[in-house]
């Protein structure tokens, strides 16, 4: 009996994470209900309950609760934003390796091309503040590459995100470079059926589980063929504990639950304005609904006859004026607000150019962050075929964030000034057109430019459209 005992004990210690995962679950778990929405977050039960309230009166506040998604609207603009031009690559030694047109098109052998798994790493980074990437190879003991490549075989990626990742350990090398030596991860779930798998330099062990008997039902080691781990740490931003990062929405996911329960107050003072409390007595008879007949006993005290409890309802004012100020919270934590169209249109000029600059920077640092992942991801794949990536991966640093329509209006001023030189008008005329064509469309911008600089008389241009 207490070797069976210790068996499950030791079942359940090696199906519980490490310390920090510990720590961070219930926050990751937070985080994750707060991007998903819909009926992950109902279910999680982020409404605050009433004192007294039977469970079925709270289960009926829980369906008729409305979510606001900010945390969703925020994490989409930085996608947006930073995957408006997909990233420049230089490929160098690998070049030629049919291996790598492959692994573009289909990444994850699951039908996703790489820069969309890059696009799902960024959004899930920034939800969680990081995610783990395993770059992964199947041994099938083919003999030479061209075996490989006609068996389809080459290295793919895995997104893990840091609630399946139970434990992991870095260690320090003498040159000062940290590097993994210890990676646990749960890498399927059937019921109670979980498939963990651990690597290390030398083995790759892999462990089915039944975790309702706390049984291991099968065990399976492979040869590390390596001699490392090739697993990327992918951060929104690092933070001070290794292979932790830092979320984008970690205090909008706090203002979004505020918002939550603040609309909800607004739809039950609504509901008692519209459908006030009848206090009576206990032999007294009423219905429910308009009309209703109240009987009331020939015997009754005057004093307890049935009365209304009316609600004021005139702090719903005040609930909305609190909402909106939690929202301009919102805009401001994640730099969005002069991209959120509701507040641009109360910002002043120098304020949204301000803002701008801020996004901009913000969205360089994650362009960055994922950048370095990327030339992580590369050198592991290399190493799968004894070759150091010598390439180099680019994301945008700036992105052109701008309010044309405000820009447009300082031009179209500026046309009119009375300045007497052409290249000064040209200058006008090139960054008007900037503004009105795409920028994609390449052909038709440098004809347009092509005109300007040949053009031999100058113009001038007023608010009503007079040209001379």
């Amino acid at each position: 009996m207490d070797q069976i005992t210790t068996i499950e004990n030791a079942v359940g210690e090696f199906l519980s994470g490490n310390k920090i995962y510990t720590e961070y679950e219930n926050q990751w778990q937070y985080l994750y209900e707060s991007y998903l929405g819909g009926e992950d977050y109902k279910n999680a039960q982020h409404l605050v309950k009433y004192q007294l309230e039977t469970a079925g009166e709270y289960a009926a506040r829980l369906r008729s609760a409305v979510l606001e998604n900010h945390c969703t609207s925020v994490i989409a603009i930085y996608s947006s934003f930073l995957f408006r031009n997909p990233p420049q690559r230089n490929w160098a030694n690998f070049e030629n390796m049919p291996e790598i047109d492959q692994f573009l098109v289909d990444a994850d052998k699951d039908g996703r091309s790489f820069d969309n798994f890059m696009k799902d790493c960024s959004t899930y980074s920034s939800v969680f503040g990081h995610v783990w990437c395993v770059v992964s190879k199947p041994n099938v003991n083919a003999t030479t590459r061209a075996q490989e490549i006609a068996m389809g075989v080459r290295p793919y990626v895995s997104m893990l995100t840091p609630l399946v990742v139970l434990d992991w350990n870095y260690e320090r090398a003498a040159d000062g470079h940290y590097h993994l030596d210890y990676f646990k991860y749960i890498e399927d779930v059937n019921g109670n059926i979980k498939t963990l798998k651990e690597w290390t330099p030398d083995i790759i062990r892999t462990t089915i589980v039944d975790s309702e008997n706390l049984k291991v039902k099968e065990t399976i080691v492979e040869e590390n063929q390596l001699g490392h781990l090739p697993i990327v740490c992918i951060y929104n931003k690092r933070s001070l504990v290794r292979g932790v990062g830092i979320s984008d929405i970690s205090d909008i996911a706090d203002a979004q639950r505020f918002i939550y329960n603040m609309v909800n107050e607004i739809d039950q003072s609504v509901r008692l304005d519209s459908h006030p409390s009848l206090a009576k007595t206990e032999n007294t008879l009423a219905g429910a609904g308009a009309g209703s007949i109240i009987q009331m006993p020939d015997d009754l005290d005057p004093g307890l006859k049935p009365f209304i409890v009316q609600a004021t309802g005139g702090n719903i004012q005040n609930i909305l004026a609190s909402i909106e100020h939690t929202v301009e919270s919102i805009d401001k934590q994640a730099n969005v607000g002069a991209v959120r169209t509701t507040a641009a249109r109360n910002m002043s000029g120098v304020a949204m150019e301000t803002e701008f600059s801020l996004l901009n920077a913000r969205l360089s640092e994650k362009g960055t962050q994922l950048a370095l992942a990327e030339e992580e991801i590369f050198k592991h794949f290399g190493h799968y075929y004894g070759l150091e990536w010598e390439g180099m991966t680019i994301y945008p640093d700036t992105f052109n964030i701008r309010n044309r329509h405000s820009d447009l209006d300082m031009l179209l001023k500026a046309a009119t000034a009375p300045v007497n030189s052409t290249e000064y008008k040209r200058e006008v005329a090139r960054q008007i057109a900037a503004i009105i064509v795409d920028e994609e469309n390449k052909e038709l911008v440098e004809t347009i430019n092509a005109e300007i600089e040949t053009a031999t008389t100058t113009f001038t241009a007023d608010l009503n459209g007079n040209t001379g």
